[in-house]
């Protein structure tokens, strides 16, 4: 059975919204976090991380309106898988400490192997 425009989802896409605009936002309000887990190979951090930041933001509030919800759902789709490198560093130097979080192997292993596609499937979701 298809949910299609259930209150669930409704609520869902409101959910999305706000936490990758939050997500976007601490790109900016807390970049140092960032820098340490970008991949030492990835050319200029700094950039990256601004980029990771606006592109975040943009897809967020593309979510908000109907008409590019789908632009949004699959530009965070392609973002969450040009963000694997970065969790796959993670598992490799793990532990380390995220912001004020000491990030442990199985938590890094979690974030790979179920959080990351979890995050795919919820914005495939939301791409109609």
């Amino acid at each position: 059975m298809a949910i299609k425009n259930t209150n669930i989802k409704k609520i869902s896409v409101v959910i999305l919204v706000i936490f990758y605009f939050v997500a976007g936002c601490n790109h900016f309000y807390n970049p140092p976090s960032y820098y340490h887990i970008i991949p030492q190979y990835l050319p200029f951090p700094v950039a990256l991380n601004i980029l990771a930041g606006i592109f975040e933001i943009l897809f967020a509030l593309m979510l908000v309106f109907q008409k590019t919800r789908r632009f949004g759902a699959y530009g965070i789709i392609l973002m969450l898988l040009a963000f694997l490198p970065v969790h796959i560093q993670m598992v490799i130097d793990a532990p380390l400490i995220v912001g004020t979080f000491t990030l442990s192997p199985l938590v890094a292993w979690i974030r790979l192997v179920i959080l990351q596609p979890l995050l795919i499937l919820w914005a495939w979701w939301h791409r109609e």
